[in-house]
């Protein structure tokens, strides 16, 4: 992670709780409260993502690319993203459209000769369950990727290959490789992709890479972190093209799972359509920004974007209140070694921030909440 700017001392705000994170202490001896395990798991994510790879190598019953005319995945939040990831980096190579559903809707050109990819962590996503049910009742081709529950029940009733996605993993965010990794198998196997053996070696040898150098942060960096935790800043992450808007919206769940804290994403080049309006005037100068962008970069952005990036630096450095601003780079062979790089230092830094903060970046009381809620229905 590299701090870009020449103005890169965050705001002078004043913090109620003083904390000292060492640049050089791994994210599990930072001595945050950690109750099941995430610190662990987010190292982990280069050695589950090759025992995904490995597992996926056995499951059969794949229709052929011939009865295949569209692809679309189904999933919901830390299970979600898998979508997300496999249309950013399968999309460009693929002949065929794929689409992602998050929702309890099966989108109406579901049929016969669409490759429905139901990923749901724990097997009992509501909206993915419905959704998969009736993409199945439309003589969709059903793949799933679970852990087990109603999903993996389905699937064997429905004859339908099924990707067990390890249950050790302590929480769907974590699993980020694994419900990532079946999918792009399966359409390797399928025939409709190639090349996906190599894709994920070489984003296994970025993560070990980037797991072996710890956290080294600027003294920025390391403020912002610590002003976030105080509840002074709250993050926005700025990605760029799909691979950047994929990084972006994963690293915003994040923080808002890991830190249970409101964080926001924007993607390139749409916000300088519209939110880059928005900073100019914002709020009388004598504020300090409540906010702090964290500008993802990769190696496949446009030419334009790029450019976009240098503009929009300008805007933040020139308004009237101005606003921190950070860029994470990424390093890599290829889109997806960035684009996981991505979101390993995101995830990391995530972890930094709800250490720094004090809070536990397991158990989401809120989430286990909504969902006995909705059961009463």
């Amino acid at each position: 992670m590299t701090d870009a700017s020449a103005r890169a001392t965050p705001v002078d705000v004043p913090i109620d709780v003083p904390i000292d994170v060492p640049n050089d202490v791994p994210i599990d001896a930072i001595g945050g409260p950690d109750s099941i395990g995430m610190a662990a798991a987010v190292d982990a994510l280069p050695d589950q993502m090759e025992a995904a790879l490995a597992s996926a190598a056995y499951v059969g019953g794949l229709p052929d690319a011939s009865a295949v005319t569209n692809v679309m995945v189904m999933g919901m939040g830390g299970s979600g993203v898998a979508g997300d990831i496999v249309a950013a980096l399968a999309a460009p190579e693929l002949t065929v459209p794929v689409a992602v559903a998050k929702g309890y809707d099966c989108p109406a050109f579901v049929g016969p000769t669409t490759l429905a990819i139901a990923v749901s962590f724990s097997g009992d996503t509501e909206e993915t369950l419905e959704s998969a049910i009736a993409a199945h009742d439309a003589g969709a081709l059903l793949i799933a990727v679970t852990t087990g529950g109603r999903l993996a029940e389905l699937s064997r009733q429905w004859d339908a290959p099924l990707y067990a996605v390890d249950p050790s993993i302590p929480m769907p965010r974590a699993a980020v490789g694994a419900i990532t990794v079946a999918p792009l198998v399966a359409l390797e196997r399928i025939g409709l992709l190639v090349g996906v053996d190599a894709m994920v070696d070489a984003t296994v040898a970025q993560l070990c890479t980037r797991r072996d150098l710890g956290d080294v942060e600027s003294d920025a960096v390391s403020d912002v972190i610590s002003q976030i935790g105080a509840g002074h800043l709250l993050p926005i992450f700025y990605g760029g093209g799909s691979l950047g808007s994929v990084a972006a919206s994963r690293a915003k769940a994040q923080v808002n799972e890991n830190v249970k804290i409101p964080a926001y994403a924007s993607a390139m080049p749409e916000l300088c359509h519209n939110e880059l309006a928005g900073w100019d005037l914002a709020g009388p100068p004598e504020q300090v920004s409540p906010l702090v962008v964290f500008a993802l970069r990769h190696d496949f952005e446009h030419p334009q974007i790029a450019r976009r990036y240098d503009f929009a630096r300008r805007v933040l450095d020139g308004a009237r209140i101005p606003v921190p601003y950070h860029e994470v780079r990424a390093q890599g062979d290829g889109p997806m070694a960035q684009l996981f790089d991505l979101i390993f230092q995101v995830d990391r830094l995530s972890l930094r921030m709800a250490a720094a903060a004090g809070r536990d970046p397991g158990p989401v009381a809120l989430l286990t909440d909504l969902k006995a809620y909705l059961a009463q229905s």
